[in-house]
C-alpha cells in the first residue's frame, strides 16, 4: 500500500466531531480538540445529525477532513465521500472515540486519543482497498454471512434491561444510518446453515446444494478480496473453501450480511467489487 507523508504546515483541517462521540466520551473529544487545534488553520464542526454531518464534509473546500468518532462515524464519512465520488482526491483522518473501535484499530489507527490526534498531524496517508457493492454500499474491513451481532461482546453496552443493546441501537439509528439505505442496527438472526451460491470472478466456489455455516469476505493488500466459505460439517469437520478475486457474488434465499458494523438485507443477491487503493487514511508514520 502506498504511503504519502502529511505536511501539517501546508494543510488546513476540518475537524468534524460526531454527536455520538460527544455524548459518550466528551473528555476524549475535548483532548482531541486540544491537540488538533494547535494549528491556526483548524476549523471545528459540531454537527447535530446526519444532514449537518454531510453538509460539513461537502463544504470542506480544500481542508483535510478529520472525523472524531467511532467506527460508524468513519464508515459514514467514507460512504458520503464515495457517494460524491470524492474519495480518490481526499485523505481522511479519524480520531477514534466511542465504544466500537475495532475497525479503526484493524486499519492501523491508534485508539488512544492523543496518539491518534498526533497521527493526524504527523502521520502518513495510506491508500487502502475498498469493496463496493451493487447498491453503492462500501465495506472497509470485512463482511460476514450470516451476520454477527452488531456489537461485539467486548465493546457492547452493558445489559441493564435484559436486552443488551436494543434501546441504544434504536436511539442511534436516526443519527448514524443514511436515509434510503437498507442497513440498520438490528438484532442479527441466529447463525444457521444457509444455501447460497458464492461466485468469485465468475467461478462458483459453492453452490445451492451445499449448506454453509458462514461466508466471510475481506479485502487483501493485493487488490483482491479473500473469500472463505465454511460448509456445514457432517461427522468430521469440513475444510473451509478458500478463494481470492476482484468480484464476489452471493445469491440464493433471502439473506442478511454484516458489512463492518452494519447489518443489511435481506437480499437475494449482492455483488461486491474490490477497488484497489480507492481511499486514503492517515496512520502513524512507520506503522
Amino acid at each position: 500500500m502506498a504511503e504519502v507523508a502529511i505536511s501539517p504546515t501546508s494543510e488546513q483541517l476540518l475537524v468534524v466531531i460526531d454527536p455520538v462521540a460527544r455524548r459518550t466520551d466528551n473528555e476524549s473529544v475535548r483532548i482531541a480538540k486540544d491537540v488538533l487545534s494547535g494549528g491556526a488553520g483548524t476549523k471545528v464542526c459540531l454537527p447535530e445529525g446526519p444532514e449537518e454531518f454531510a453538509r460539513a464534509l461537502a463544504r470542506r473546500g480544500s481542508r483535510r477532513p478529520v472525523v472524531v468518532g467511532d467506527d460508524r462515524a468513519l464508515i459514514r464519512a467514507v460512504s458520503l465521500l464515495h457517494r460524491h465520488r470524492e474519495l480518490s482526491g481526499c485523505a481522511l483522518s479519524v480520531v477514534p472515540v466511542g465504544g466500537v473501535l475495532s475497525l479503526a484499530r484493524s486499519l492501523g489507527v491508534p485508539t488512544g486519543t492523543v496518539a491518534a490526534a498526533r497521527a493526524v498531524l504527523d502521520g502518513v496517508e495510506r491508500r487502502m482497498d475498498l469493496m463496493v457493492d451493487d447498491s453503492d454500499g462500501v465495506v472497509l474491513g470485512a463482511l460476514r454471512i450470516p451476520p454477527l451481532s452488531p456489537f461485539p461482546a467486548a465493546e457492547g453496552p452493558e445489559d441493564t434491561t435484559g436486552r443488551p443493546w436494543l434501546r441504544t441501537c434504536q436511539s442511534l439509528v436516526r443519527t448514524l444510518v443514511p436515509a434510503g439505505r437498507p442497513s440498520r442496527f438490528v438484532a442479527a438472526p441466529e447463525p444457521g446453515p444457509s444455501r447460497l451460491r458464492v461466485e468469485v470472478d465468475g467461478e462458483t466456489l459453492v453452490d445451492l446444494h451445499q449448506p454453509v455455516e458462514a461466508v466471510s469476505v475481506s479485502p487483501t493488500a493485493s487488490g483482491t478480496a479473500s473469500v472463505e466459505v465454511r460448509p456445514v460439517s457432517v461427522g468430521a469437520e469440513a475444510s473451509p473453501l478458500l478463494a481470492q478475486g476482484r468480484t464476489v457474488t452471493v445469491s440464493g434465499a433471502h439473506f442478511r450480511y454484516r458489512a463492518d458494523t452494519v447489518v443489511s438485507g435481506p437480499v437475494r443477491t449482492r455483488t461486491w467489487r474490490v477497488r484497489e487503493g480507492a481511499w486514503g487514511l492517515t496512520v502513524p508514520a512507520g506503522a
